[in-house]
């Protein structure tokens, strides 16, 4: 699947974006502790010189035309949203469906920016993986068997279809304590379905894959990229120690980009070399501080933004 999304913000076919996880928003946090105020998340994307933003937990940066109207007045368009399914589950899957729908409700109230927001499947994962993230490239045996596949690629079309109905081309992101997190994970993802994958170089290292080696693998199959770096350190011990999905940003393994051990300046040279053109996500999860100001986030963010400038993006 070639890709043909057009990104004008002069980044050479990058259009860069910032998502609320890098401010400590995202599925584990809003609505359970203090995270950042929208507006002034919003502002700092923006002032940082980001065309965009990933969506976040649906609502949290506004509902209805409030959403339209705080990315509107800040030139941000919105890059996509995250949305994870119980693939494997055919229980729960289809009452899953209903979170799907409100991500492309969010969607369709929005004006287009850059490039298309992309709908960001992920499988849902189960509290076994959340136990022991990483250690599915190691262990094959907590993995999916082939029923439980067949289940996954079927449901996975279903999904598919459904965000093309409503005229979105989704991506896949391969994420930590999913069933869809090691290399073999993902190439079984590839083999069962004609899904874009997301490019998300922070778990690709905690998979032990090779960001730059996956570019050039799966390169036609990139229709979305989440820029990560990560300490590779930190990732192992996590691993080593048996640690929850938690530990990783509770001990902070995700790091300002050119701070760790993903090879940041390879990863956007493959990206140019296969053509890639549609959102480039800055991200670096953390886990919010109570009381921490938003500056602080953005200060980093502002310095991540600056890191790809020198490098022409």
């Amino acid at each position: 699947m070639a890709l043909t999304d057009p990104a004008h913000d002069g980044s050479g076919g990058f259009a860069v974006a910032n998502a609320p996880c890098s401010f400590g928003a995202f599925e584990l946090t809003v609505g359970t502790t203090q995270v950042p105020d929208p507006e002034l998340l919003l502002d700092a994307v923006a002032g940082a010189g980001y065309a965009g933003i990933d969506l976040g937990p649906v609502g949290y940066l506004g509902s209805n035309g409030i959403l339209r109207a705080r990315l509107a007045e800040r030139g941000l368009g919105l890059a996509g949203g995250y949305v994870g399914l119980p693939f494997s589950n055919p229980e729960q899957f289809s009452d899953s469906l209903t979170m799907l729908d409100a991500v492309l409700d969010a969607f369709d109230g929005t004006a287009p920016g850059p490039a298309p927001p992309r709908p960001t499947l992920a499988d849902a994962g189960s509290a076994e993986r959340a136990a022991h993230p990483g250690r599915a490239a190691l262990d094959r045996s907590v993995g999916l068997g082939r029923a439980k596949w067949r289940t996954f690629a079927h449901n996975l079309a279903v999904a598919v279809e459904r965000c093309r109905e409503r005229g979105y081309e989704p991506t896949f992101h391969p994420h930590t304590a999913t069933y869809v997190e090691a290399e073999w994970e993902i190439e079984r993802l590839l083999e069962s379905s004609d899904v874009g994958v997301c490019l998300d170089t922070g778990h690709l290292l905690l998979g032990r894959a090779d960001p730059v080696a996956a570019v050039r693998q799966w390169g036609e199959r990139i229709n979305q990229v989440h820029l990560k770096d990560a300490r590779r350190e930190v990732l192992e011990r996590i691993v080593a120690d048996a640690a929850p999905v938690v530990e990783i940003w509770r001990r902070r393994a995700f790091c300002a980009l050119g701070e760790g051990d993903v090879d940041v300046p390879g990863v956007l040279d493959a990206l140019a070399e296969i053509g890639y053109r549609g959102w480039l996500v800055v991200e670096q999860d953390i886990l919010p501080e109570p009381g921490a100001p938003v500056e602080r986030a953005a200060s980093e963010q502002r310095r991540n933004r600056e890191y790809l400038r020198a490098r022409g993006i």
